[in-house]
């Protein structure tokens, strides 16, 4: 998709982007295994999804953020930011912001908006998150790409001591829970294959009745939960066993509607692959776990 137009034209004229002294240049690899003409160390980033945004911050890269997207929320700093409608991407608006470099999530933006953008000479740097190692790596890659090696550091270590810490109470408490994780409770839409939630519903002390499915984005049957039993059923909205029941009469049986094992998870904490899945992993662990100290 091209879409330099006109408008977008102009908009570089009067944001004053004429020629000038070059600025030292390099290429590197994003997480799609794209090559990237980047400067050295780019003062004015844009992040096109939540996640990178908090993950910007946590690379110590926060002060140079000049735009976000209209879905951000945290960290508190980003609610004085410009915002830029993300889906559809408002490529006029990215423009008018002359950033050096755009930051996209591979989950959320599509690299067709990355190509229009370098239509008019404005790279983009995909990060991907599929598990919660990626994390710590992508914050830590950030970090050391654009000028703060020593932040990433420190917070990536950070992050993996607390989920090391988290793994280890798994261990103690020896339990290991079938798990169904639902986006939605009328239509039952799941995580598929790949996907970091199911390392976070790993080291809560579950194991993802969903993991192996070959759908990426799977909408689940209710003869697939009531031939999985799950034993616990987490959320990403507010939900209880009642209302389960009461859309799906069929689970009124199924360990997890039986033992009242229904528990939200705050939805930024798992929907958004940034920091906060962390929090969102200690959350799960603290519902699973309290089967566990119930037997």
């Amino acid at each position: 998709m091209k879409i330099c137009s006109p408008l977008i034209l102009l908009l570089l004229l009067a944001t004053g982007c004429t020629p000038e002294a070059p600025v030292p240049a390099r290429t590197i690899l994003d997480d799609l295994g794209r090559l990237v003409m980047v400067e050295e160390a780019p003062q004015r980033l844009i992040s096109l999804s939540p996640g990178t945004t908090e993950m910007l911050f946590a690379a110590g890269l926060g002060e140079r953020i000049v735009g976000v997207t209209d879905a951000d929320n945290y960290p508190p700093q980003v609610l004085e930011l410009v915002r830029i409608q993300a889906l559809p991407l408002n490529h006029e608006s990215v423009v008018a912001l002359s950033p050096d470099l755009v930051v996209a999530s591979d989950q959320v933006n599509d690299p067709r908006d990355a190509d229009a953008l370098a239509a008019v000479g404005i790279p983009t740097y995909f990060v991907s998150v599929q598990s919660l190692p990626d994390l710590s790596r992508g914050i830590r890659a950030l970090g050391h790409r654009f000028g703060t090696p020593d932040a990433a550091d420190v917070y990536a270590d950070s992050l993996e001591r607390t989920v090391a810490e988290l793994d280890a109470r798994r261990l103690e408490f020896g339990d290991t829970l079938s798990t169904l994780f639902l986006i939605g409770d009328e239509t039952l839409f799941a995580f598929g294959p790949e996907s970091y939630v199911h390392d976070m519903i790993a080291i809560a002390g579950g194991r993802s009745l969903t993991e192996n499915m070959d759908t990426e984005a799977p909408i689940l049957s209710e003869e697939f939960v009531l031939a999985a039993q799950p034993e616990v059923i987490l959320t990403a909205f507010e939900s209880d066993a009642a209302r389960l029941v009461e859309l799906h009469p069929s689970w009124r049986g199924i360990p997890a509607i039986r033992n009242g094992r229904v528990h939200q998870i705050p939805a930024d904490e798992v929907l958004r692959p940034g920091p906060r899945l962390v929090a969102g992993t200690r959350a799960m662990g603290e519902a699973i776990q309290q089967r566990s100290r119930q037997r």
